[in-house]
């Protein structure tokens, strides 16, 4: 049976060299010896990754030895990104990365579901509508009863729907729906074909001063139902605290700036019991058995792992290789199928770190394609006295195999090389989760031993058959490559299958503002040498596209050429997509290589179809010259292209008052206010643009980290409210304002297709200098008026709005570029 994957824990700072094996030192194998002694686990829940408490999680880790692991329902994929232009999956896919190289600091596992994170939501009621809730409660049923925890715990309160985000209570209602679901066999039985039923045997809210409204009103509350404990323990081996390791885990989150500084000292954790037996003890395990003597034949496999723990040699962790061998072999004996895999797994890593063993299967390349064929260089060495021999190695997917049936010697490296010739339907390396369209809520995944996984399994690996003195152990590697970089040394990245060819455009969508024709290139980038074909384009019904077919010839792998097609729109509005096809030998290549390349995070590849959404708008602007303030990240400036302005990308410390005379309008991206500190002393110099004739349109920022209290010339005032669905009603506050008249006449129309959101972070107050231009809500809510807020402010005009075109933009809706292009022109006439 295939199991939930489990990722090994290491201290070690993450760094450039995201990919880089990990080699446990004296103190860190002593670490996993506690942990394979200790037969506890807990899962942890919650939303979206950051969601997770890290010192809980790193310390039931590493004080308690227990398994753990954070469930986070979705991946993120709604948010916004500090660091990059990705967004949606893109975004989804970098935070799914980020939560792995959390965890491998604090020593969790990572699991989700397959909830698509569709952006904010005031209720469990719309959340769980959206995601089908059925669909995400069988999810996480199915890894309860993969992972068996003893202990579950809710990052959230499932008793207080409406006062946080809706994801996170539904986080929790499905929790304690999927407490009792998991253990009874008429729930979800289509998974009982490769998992058991599992009864939990408790649950608990992880309370906190944040669900009090701050640490006074926590101070007084009642706290005789909760139980508590510290988790600012010190680990002397390490040489931190849990406060600083969760820290340091924390830290990853770099798209969404989560950057923390470590902490020492006494650190409390509430938890509140909310399901299961309600025994209140610091010790959240007690009256659970977490010995190996709860298990038949285990007995005899505590005593000699007591032992290794005892008699533990922090200069020689190879003198503990007998004990461990011995115990290994009895751990493949038990007849408890969960504890047996999860304990060989354990122990494994144990003795090939105890071994100072290093295996290594190496590509001479980065990526390869179906039907190539690929040098792999071995490396074998074993750096301790006892008796190791190398039977084979065999490498997948085409079963490749070596048997040097050698001797591993005490620090004498082995190597060889083989040759991994690429099956021809070979799956290209991408996250299995995003092979199929989503829909709004959900991603599709139809196999069952998929769903839960953090990542696509490893298809490019190497086994090594090693004979520890008669006794056979098998270690998985996956294929990587590495290479040598001046300034950074050895670095590694992931091995990948890729098409042979990949087709791209230079942007997501392009906007036809009239009916004149335009010439779109299609890029084509080779997955191996030796490419060559030919290539067209197909649109929908009224898009003509000249010429029917280019002929291409690739002669280097990686190189790449752009090929031009004349594209005429219809005379009336109207969108479509263009989707590139190649022929190369017969076969259909269409689909798109997209490289995600962060420090922090190892390098991913996605292969999606290839297309280009292409619109034809009836839209007229005014003004041509645009002025740009970046913030947290948005493709506004190139979208703004699209539509014919010219749009100069400034540097908020730079910026002069005649420096900014010239331009037609200027404009801050989302969250310049939060994340651009110039601002902080230029506020008065886009004041006095706008006083003086400018134009100057600020997007939405929060109202937590401004890094100016001086966000408008005129009283303003930013609060929480949002309108979350995308379809809400739009009216008119204002009709007869310029905004909405000139230069294109703004309908109820042009607010249709949207999506994820009407907007967020809307003003509740405004000087009465302000004309409300548009009101909107959400169901059972009052009506929100400032979406949209214009003010004529000396000669110019002031206009901040929170509505989200920096998802509209991407998406192509055409009453967005309609409104804002308004925007831009007022004043203009």
């Amino acid at each position: 049976m295939r199991k939930l994957l489990s990722f090994l824990f290491c201290f070690f700072l993450l760094n450039l060299h995201a990919q880089k094996p990990e080699k446990l030192n004296a103190a860190e194998i002593f670490q996993e010896i506690k942990k394979l002694n200790f037969l506890g686990s807990v899962l942890y829940i919650g939303a979206h990754p950051d969601d997770e408490n890290t010192r809980l999680i790193s310390y039931f880790s590493n004080e308690k030895n227990a398994r753990t692991a954070y469930l986070s329902l979705t991946r993120g994929d709604g948010g916004q990104n500090l660091i990059g232009p990705e967004l949606r999956e893109q975004l989804g896919l970098i935070r799914t990365q980020e939560l792995l190289a959390a965890r491998r600091i604090d020593g969790g596992e990572q699991f989700f579901t397959r909830a698509n994170d569709f952006g904010y939501s005031k209720t469990p009621e719309e959340t769980l509508e959206i995601w089908n809730k059925e669909k995400v409660l069988s999810d996480v049923v199915w890894i309860i009863r993969n992972f068996k925890p003893d202990v579950i715990i809710n990052r959230f309160d499932h008793r207080t729907p409406g006062t946080t985000h809706g994801h996170h209570t539904s986080s929790a209602i499905l929790s304690l729906e999927a407490f009792e679901a998991a253990a009874n066999p008429n729930k979800f039985t289509e998974q009982l074909e490769f998992a058991e039923t599992h009864q939990t045997k408790r649950a608990y809210f992880n309370t906190s001063p944040w669900f009090y409204g701050g640490q006074e009103a926590f101070e007084e509350a009642n706290k005789n139902q909760f139980v508590s404990f510290d988790t600012g323990v010190y680990f002397p081996l390490l040489g931190l605290s849990n406060p600083e390791i969760s820290s340091l885990s924390r830290s990853q989150h770099q798209s969404q700036g989560f950057g923390s500084t470590g902490s020492r000292g006494s650190q409390m954790e509430y938890l509140e019991p909310i399901k299961g037996d309600t025994i209140r003890s610091q010790n959240v395990f007690k009256g659970i058995d977490t010995s190996w003597s709860k298990l038949e034949g285990g007995v005899e496999i505590g005593e000699i792992l007591t032992q290794v723990e005892e008699n533990y040699n922090f200069k020689n962790p190879a003198a503990s290789l007998p004990k461990l061998v011995e115990a290994y072999k009895l751990i493949r004996e038990l007849p408890n199928e969960h504890w047996r895999e999860v304990k060989t797994k354990e122990i494994k890593n144990i003795i090939y770190s105890s071994s100072g063993l290093f295996l290594e299967a190496v590509a001479n390349q980065a990526s390869a394609t179906a039907r190539d064929s690929v040098q792999i260089n071995l490396e074998a060495i074993n750096r301790s006295d006892f008796s190791i021999t190398l039977s084979s190695v065999e490498l997948s997917p085409n079963n490749a195999k070596i048997n040097p049936e050698i001797k591993l010697e005490n620090n004498e490296n082995w190597q060889n090389e083989i040759t991994l010739k690429v099956p021809e339907n070979t799956a290209y390396t991408t996250p299995y989760w995003l092979k199929e369209a989503a829909n709004n809520g959900m991603y599709k995944v139809e196999d069952q031993q998929l769903r839960g996984l953090p990542e696509t399994p490893i298809l490019t690996k190497s086994l090594f058959n090693l004979d520890f003195n008669g006794v056979t152990l098998s270690f998985e590697k996956p294929i990587v490559y590495k290479y040598n970089d001046p300034v950074l040394g050895e670095t590694y990245q992931p091995f990948e299958i890729i098409p042979e060819v990949s087709l791209s455009f230079e942007d997501e969508m392009i906007i036809f503002e009239n009916d004149e024709p335009k010439n779109i290139s299609v890029k084509l980038t080779s997955g191996k040498a030796n490419v060559k074909g030919e290539v067209s384009l197909s649109a929908g019904e009224g898009w003509i596209i000249e010429p029917k077919n280019h002929t291409f010839q690739l002669q280097q792998k990686g190189s790449n050429t752009n090929l031009s097609f004349e594209v005429i729109p219809p005379k009336d509005q109207n969108e479509t997509f263009i989707i590139p096809t190649s022929i190369i030998d017969g076969r259909e290549f269409s689909e798109e290589l997209i490289s995600i390349d962060y420090p922090h995070i190892p390098k991913q590849n996605l292969v999606v179809p290839s297309k280009l959404k292409v619109a034809r708008l009836e839209i007229e602007k005014k003004g041509e010259l645009i002025g740009y303030i970046e913030g947290a990240g948005d493709v506004v400036p190139e979208s703004l292209e699209q539509i014919g302005y010219r749009v100069n990308k400034l540097n908020a410390e730079t910026i002069s008052r005649s420096s900014l005379q010239k331009y037609d309008a200027v404009v801050l991206g989302i969250r310049a206010l939060n994340t651009v500190e110039a601002l902080k002393y230029k506020q008065q110099i886009l004041f006095d643009y706008v006083e003086n004739g400018g134009n100057l349109i600020v997007q939405y920022n929060t109202n937590r980290g401004l890094v100016t209290e001086n966000i408008s010339p005129l009283p303003l005032e930013l609060s929480r409210d949002r309108v979350t669905y995308e379809t809400a009603e739009v009216r008119f506050l204002a009709e007869n304002h310029p905004v909405l008249n000139s230069p294109n006449k703004i309908s109820k129309k042009d607010f249709d297709n949207w999506v994820q959101e009407r907007g967020l972070y809307f003003p509740d107050s405004w000087s009465e200098d302000f004309t409300p231009i548009l009101s909107m809500h959400d169901k059972n809510e009052t009506p929100k008026n400032g979406s949209l807020l214009v003010a004529k402010y000396g000669e110019g005009y002031f206009i901040y709005t929170g509505l989200s075109f920096f998802r509209q933009f991407p998406a192509g809706v055409p009453g967005a570029y309609r409104l804002f292009a308004n925007m831009i022109s007022i004043g203009k006439e």
